[in-house]
């Protein structure tokens, strides 16, 4: 069974991978789209945020960033534009992300393995075990992830950072 210090290890991994596919990039290259149905770099943090926000609730922490601002990057949200004024900016994204992480590892390090294994009403309204929950919730985050090495491309980097 994994352990909450490997939980929180592991989350902390993708929080690295997004601040290394979002170093030197500007606000208004968080905002390219690409040709098709996607969303851009900006939206892609800020749903990862708003997943964090569900993990905070499960291990009773205060929200990562506020649920009215994070709103906009919810599930099925339209996608942002290029000149979107409902987008925060990338960098209050960023701390956002990274006071995710420290609430999560701070939490997590709390943590018993026997904490896992208590019952908790987790993504989708099921009843489920915590541990099963928290992995649901980190292939989420790791899907979202994986998007961005697309999205730094996008912004015209054209180079390798991982």
């Amino acid at each position: 069974m994994i352990t909450p210090k490997q939980m929180a290890d592991a989350y902390g991994r993708n929080v690295a991978i997004v601040k290394m596919q979002t170093k030197d990039m500007s606000h208004a290259e968080s905002l390219i789209q690409l040709p098709f149905r996607a969303n851009c770099m900006n939206w892609i943090v800020g749903h990862i945020i708003t997943n964090r926000n569900v993990i905070m609730e499960l291990l009773g922490e205060g929200a990562a960033l506020d649920k009215g601002l994070a709103d906009r990057y919810a599930r099925d949200s339209d996608p942002l534009g290029s000149d979107d004024d409902g987008a925060l900016p990338l960098v209050l994204m960023l701390g956002a992300l990274e006071r995710s992480q420290e609430k999560l590892s701070a939490a997590l390090g709390a943590m018993s393995d026997e904490d896992m294994d208590r019952e908790v009403v987790g993504p989708g309204g099921r009843t489920t075990r915590l541990g099963s929950a928290l992995l649901f919730l980190y292939f989420h985050d790791t899907y979202h992830t994986g998007q961005t090495e697309i999205m730094r491309q996008a912004s015209g980097k054209d180079d390798k950072v991982i």
